[in-house]
């Protein structure tokens, strides 16, 4: 059986009309919210701190099916733009076009199943009828679509597909990028293999950090500059922002390693973003170049240990003191915070807590850095601050630390904006974190790619009960759902990040990061399965890529607080 459910249809017709019967019941689901949210008058109910939190199970899922279906919408016009590429450049683009439409597809078939079940479960938790989920998902064409590309023998022959490609040297999936992004994505693909992938296995088994025969050329590379103007010392063309080219970076950096490599630009992307949000002209020509130079390397200090995601509530004080500010409280998951010399803090400047977020400020404070997994600084003053590293499971290469501040002495110049940057410090972190939320989208990417790379070649290889791995049709269709996810997560992020070089696309970042950290995980979990046991070994590259995946979901924006307090309140507050 071919791929193509109806020969008379073209099928990115019949995916778009699927893509569209799913974004006509999200609005009637939106619609349906709004209104309850609008007639909440129950004095009973009145206890709860937001209206939406009286709904919380309906609003995650409608988060994750808008962030699946925003994800549909972007490899729909991958898919298309592919059938143009290949029509104005002859057969350029055929060969991988005929893997990478079908993986589209695939997935717009998997997306609109999913919206189903999670409908269907509970209609009227949603305001919908059993009569419109049947006029709606039920009818033809969306269920004939659904059915042939999600029938066996069409996952089966997808997968035979993207074995072949990985036979003749072409299954990496096609970017569809620019002169200047395929070279940048060149050169650091061409390091990660040189110099990352041959490290990357010692690093997390000694939980090691990250060498400088790694940090020492990125530096070299431009790659601490990438979201810094190049009036700054960077490699941002001033006057033009340049997201993509920074997840291109990233998601090859990730591809070596996620710990030791592709999250080493993260926290100079959150810095230089609140930097350039919020700073003073002084602050900016002062830090940017520091940051772009990778002199000193940098670190977020947000969480704290009752406090993660709810940083309205941050207790970390800030109090005025003679030519400057003392620091007081203690902050948590500060990752590379002992190489760091420099650390971003969220601290409470206002000691009203009713004032939650508006009492928040940032500063930029100056410690000396360490390789070790534990320090201690005490100041002349007698003003301290000492960390520790945390054990984790992954992630490793730049350790996360607990850090403890007492009486620590910033001057006033660490207030990020001076006297105009008090209380708005929520306001420029959300700035820089709209860019970790995009780059750790791309961080995920790299991840995909790299287990996916692992389990098809490992599945070709593999030789059980007298046949390959990859000759079973349970595994060509474990590839075809890999390959589709990973596709479209790889366009997702790129078709953010291309709107956020507009200047726009805020809850798209939050969304294509909600949405491609839990596909990494799916993926990691099935590259370790085809792996079997060896997967599951210290040593294997999947196993490493496996723990890694699993702390996606967590930092940079826990997925339940995006889709709770980001993504479903701005598709109910949009009108």
């Amino acid at each position: 059986m071919g791929l193509t459910e109806a020969p008379w249809r073209d099928p990115l017709d019949a995916a778009r009309e699927v893509i569209e019967t799913a974004e006509r019941l999200e609005e009637r689901i939106v619609t349906a919210l709004r209104s309850r949210i609008r007639t909440r008058t129950a004095p009973a109910r009145d206890s709860s701190p937001e209206p939406l939190d009286d709904h919380q199970l309906v609003c995650y899922e409608l988060a994750r099916s808008a962030s699946e279906l925003a994800a549909a919408r972007a490899v729909l016009e991958y898919a298309a733009s592919l059938r143009e590429a290949a029509a104005a450049g002859g057969s350029a683009e055929a060969g991988p076009a005929a893997v990478e439409e079908p993986c589209a597809l695939l997935f717009i078939a998997e997306m609109a199943q999913s919206l189903r079940d999670r409908l269907s479960a509970r209609p009227a938790d949603f305001g919908l009828s059993w009569q419109e989920l049947s006029q709606s998902l039920e009818r033809e064409p969306v269920r004939s679509f659904c059915s042939a590309r999600l029938a066996a023998a069409s996952m089966e022959a997808l997968g035979e597909l993207l074995r072949q490609g990985q036979k003749a040297g072409s299954a990496g999936g096609l970017s569809l990028l620019d002169e200047e992004h395929e070279e940048q994505r060149g050169r650091f693909r061409e390091f990660t293999d040189r110099v990352v992938r041959p490290m990357a296995e010692r690093i997390h088994r000694e939980d090691l950090l990250v060498p400088e025969s790694i940090l020492t050329p990125l530096i070299g590379m431009g790659a601490f500059g990438l979201s810094i103007p190049r009036r700054f010392g960077g490699r941002q063309e001033d006057g033009r922002e340049d997201t993509l080219g920074m997840i291109v970076v990233t998601e090859e950096l990730s591809r070596g390693s996620l710990g030791a490599a592709g999250s080493l630009i993260t926290r100079t992307e959150i810095l230089a973003r609140a930097i350039r949000k919020g700073g003073t002209d002084e602050q900016q020509a002062w830090w940017l170049p520091k940051l772009a130079a990778g002199d000193p390397l940098c670190a977020v200090a947000v969480t704290e240990p009752d406090y993660g995601s709810d940083v309205a509530s941050m207790k970390v004080a800030a109090r005025r003191t003679e030519g400057g500010w003392l620091l007081d409280g203690t902050k948590t998951w500060c990752t590379f915070g002992g190489k760091a010399g420099l650390l971003l803090v969220l601290a409470r400047t206002d000691p009203d807590r009713s004032l939650g977020h508006k009492g928040l400020s940032l500063f930029l404070v100056g410690k000396p850095p360490t390789d070790g997994k534990e320090f201690d600084h005490v100041q002349e003053g007698g003003g301290q601050v000492r960390g520790k590293a945390i054990p984790t499971i992954g992630y490793r290469g730049m350790h996360s630390f607990w850090i403890v501040f007492r009486n620590y002495f910033v001057p006033e110049n660490a207030l990020l904006g001076g006297e105009a940057g008090l209380g708005k410090g929520f306001y420029y972190l959300m700035a820089g974190f709209s860019g970790g939320r995009i780059q750790t989208a791309a961080r995920a990417v790299g991840v995909m790619q790299a287990a996916f790379e692992e389990a098809l070649s490992y599945a070709s290889r593999r030789v059980v009960f007298g046949r390959p791995v990859a000759d079973y049709q349970l595994t060509k269709v474990k590839l075809a759902r890999m390959a589709a996810l990973l596709t479209t997560s790889r366009q997702f992020t790129r078709s953010v990040a291309r709107l956020m070089d507009r200047g726009k696309g805020q809850t798209e970042a939050s969304m294509v990061k909600l949405f491609t950290c839990r596909a990494a995980e799916g993926i990691t979990r099935e590259a370790m399965q085809i792996h079997g046991g060896k997967g599951y070994a210290e040593g294997t590259p999947v196993s490493r890529h496996f723990v890694d995946a699993r702390v996606l979901s967590i930092f940079e924006g826990a997925e339940e607080t995006l889709a709770l307090k980001v993504i479903a309140r701005s598709l109910v507050e949009e009108q």
